[in-house]
């Protein structure tokens, strides 16, 4: 069975400069696939409001092509991706991309199956993109895991407890809390991935699976993946434990730590930071006491 090759998608609305976004047709099979890929690999293709504005564009021209029976997340370069960009990140628009532009969003709402194509680093952000595809390939060389607690970053809605539901809970809470990091082997061992190859041969793989699945009526895929994904729709609220725990977590000293100590390279201060707020209100406290007398 053979594929034509991968050709970038033009028109209106559809030239990026942080994604590459591409289709190919199956000679025997008919249909075909779109190939969504973070084009940044200096950075390790690390994602802002801007990226997953173009992924949007590009995600909605898949979805509305009806010759397309797949869609590959992918990232370019040597890495998966390593979720947001904590520099960018920094300046205050954390909130904005996490609870006002969620990228899963965009995995969650396509009528398509998604596969993401796992190399290198599958970290934060992207981490949680690929466990909430429909599938997830991964090259022996891919890394797993979970970043937020240690750069600031708190995370809830859908894809916080979904891994739950694909690793189960102590495995998904051992992620989310303690930032492991996890190999290949493990990630399937912990049904994290659905399939380890070797690196050379991730593409191959991706062209395996996306024949089967274009063999299947389009149809009733759909069906089945919106079927499948209401299991997120238990968790749709978006933010709502961060700003019922932290209303100003962005504006408080260790809401900025986590971002500006990656950034700085060193290790971030939390604990000392909340002796000094502990210090601060001890301070005030006296302060009150004194006036009373």
């Amino acid at each position: 069975m053979s594929w034509t090759d991968w050709k970038k998608v033009e028109g209106d609305g559809l030239d990026f400069d942080e994604i590459v976004y591409e289709k190919k047709s199956h000679s025997e099979l008919e249909g075909g696939i779109a190939r969504v890929s973070v084009n940044k690999p200096k950075k390790y293709n690390t994602m802002t409001l801007h990226t997953v504005d173009q992924m949007f564009r590009a995600f909605y021209d898949a979805n509305h092509d009806p010759s397309i029976g797949a869609i590959i997340v992918a990232g370019t370069g040597k890495n998966f991706g390593t979720g947001g960009d904590v520099e960018w990140e920094t300046w205050g628009l954390r909130e904005a991309f996490y609870n006002r532009y969620p990228h899963n969003r965009l995995i969650r709402l396509s009528r398509k199956p998604i596969i993401a194509a796992v190399q290198g680093y599958c970290l934060g952000g992207h981490n949680h993109m690929a466990y909430c595809c429909d599938f997830t390939i991964a090259a022996d060389n891919a890394i797993f895991g979970q970043a937020g607690p240690r750069v600031s970053s708190p995370a809830d809605g859908f894809f916080v407890p979904y891994l739950a539901h694909v690793v189960g809970a102590k495995k998904a809470r051992e992620m989310w809390m303690m930032c492991r990091r996890y190999t290949a082997l493990e990630a399937l061992e912990m049904g994290l991935v659905n399939r380890v190859v070797p690196l050379e041969r991730l593409g191959e793989e991706i062209d395996k699976w996306c024949e089967e699945l274009l063999l299947a009526s389009p149809g009733c895929l759909e069906i089945l993946k919106a079927t499948f994904d209401q299991e997120m729709d238990r968790y749709a609220d978006m933010g709502t434990i961060s700003s019922q725990f932290y209303p100003d977590w962005f504006d408080t000293p260790e809401g900025k730590e986590g971002g500006t100590a990656f950034v700085e390279k060193r290790p971030p201060r939390f604990w000392s930071l909340r002796e000094e707020e502990q210090e601060k209100r001890r301070e005030l406290i006296e302060e009150y006491e004194k006036k009373k007398d």
